[in-house]
């Protein structure tokens, strides 16, 4: 199953986090950013990855799959 285009804004959003500080987190302005991350954002808290729906920290779980997801970033980024 190929990745969707939610599935890569979810991803490029989840890649925004710093993982090396779990007090910095991001927020995501409805008035200036894309639909496309606005929506991201909010499937990402539906799903229990974020603390809010425009953003906010990661969660134990948005963590985890942040962490999996910049590694895949940059093993595919890799030349």
């Amino acid at each position: 199953m190929p990745f969707s285009p939610d599935h890569i804004e979810e991803l490029n959003l989840l890649a925004l986090f710093n993982l090396s500080s779990g007090q910095e987190g991001i927020k995501v302005h409805q008035h200036s950013a894309a639909p496309e991350t606005v929506a991201a954002a909010e499937r990402l808290y539906k799903k229990g990855l974020i603390t809010q729906k425009d953003g906010g920290y990661l969660t134990s779980l948005g963590s985890e799959t942040a962490e999996h997801t910049q590694k895949l970033l940059a093993i595919l980024s890799s030349a």
